[in-house]
């Protein structure tokens, strides 16, 4: 049997990170979860990620990381995924409490003991960026460093430019391009490819285990904001699709290019600006972007994580 990728997950959850968790604890090897704020505040967080690890009854160890980004304010999206962070579902309290309170000196610690790993940051980056900062060396022992935020193209759903990862803390994005690890970008661009509705939503239910009746629920919770704020029936599932970047690359199609991120403009601030003038330019690359994926193989590998779970 091939050797599933090992990776530190860095998550705010969040209902898709719901879904990562879940695809990531079935085609992964999870050396542990790190939670920050972002889509919620860090205590929400950090109990989205123990009450998800209860779920799955996964024993990998749950790290709180930090509750605000490094210059800018915390943002939050509970407008998209409930004040709670996972849509007001009612799962059961967690059997256990963080492992610890330090996600950096995690980070740092267990890519020491363990080169190779992939770091796969579905929030904003700023454990990633801190922990690069206490330890620039982390660039070189690391597999990958593969992010879901940012996008080819300046799409954004925060502002016109920006996408939320990025815009809740381009200090820290800044310096994980700039850290010279190697670094993979999964954005928008490419998420809004992998699209879920009413198909997968009954996919789930009909499933009949808590983890299928959870991802249905929050799916149900999902398609409302979509309908309400979008008219749209159909979610992207975008954190999912950075796990699935490790553990399944040959779905992608990537492309070596420079990226960088605006961290002062007025309009365009937490925009990820990646260079397309490929031979013309002068800059190096400094990340593999991600432009297309099988996305039908995408969702079913995602479905299949929770009918498995």
């Amino acid at each position: 049997m091939e050797q599933k990728p090992r990776i530190i997950l860095d998550c705010d959850p969040g209902i898709d990170d719901a879904f990562a968790i879940v695809t990531a604890a079935r085609w992964a090897d999870v050396a542990g979860i790190t939670t920050v704020s972002g889509n919620v505040s860090l205590d929400r967080t950090t109990a989205n990620a123990l009450r998800l690890r209860s779920l799955l009854n996964a024993d990998f160890p749950v790290h709180a990381g930090a509750d605000k980004p490094l210059e800018a304010p915390p943002l939050s999206a509970g407008h998209v995924h409930g004040e709670c962070g996972l849509g007001g579902i009612d799962l059961p309290p967690p059997a256990k409490t963080p492992d610890s309170f330090d996600a950096i000196e995690f980070i740092i610690e267990t890519t020491k003991n363990e080169e190779g790993l992939h770091l796969v940051p579905i929030g904003p980056l700023t454990n990633i960026a801190l922990a690069l900062q206490a330890d620039p060396n982390i660039s070189r022992r690391v597999a990958s460093i593969t992010f879901m935020g940012g996008s080819a193209g300046g799409l954004g759903n925060v502002t016109a430019a920006a996408e939320f990862n990025i815009f809740a803390d381009p200090e820290a994005a800044e310096v994980v391009l700039t850290s010279g690890s190697p670094v993979t970008m999964i954005g928008l661009n490419l998420t809004h490819q992998v699209q879920v509705g009413k198909k997968e939503t009954e996919n789930c239910h009909a499933i009949d285990t808590p983890v299928g009746s959870a991802m249905a629920y929050l799916l149900d919770f999902y398609a409302e904001f979509y309908r309400s704020h979008l008219g749209t029936d159909t979610g992207s599932m975008h954190d999912p699709c950075a796990i699935l970047a490790v553990t399944h690359p040959d779905l992608f199609g990537f492309e070596k290019r420079h990226v960088d991120v605006e961290t002062g403009g007025k309009h365009t601030r937490g925009m990820t600006l990646v260079d397309e003038r490929g031979q013309g330019s002068d800059l190096e690359p400094n990340c593999e972007v991600a432009y297309t994926i099988d996305s039908q193989k995408a969702v079913d590998l995602i479905m299949q994580a929770v009918a498995d779970m």
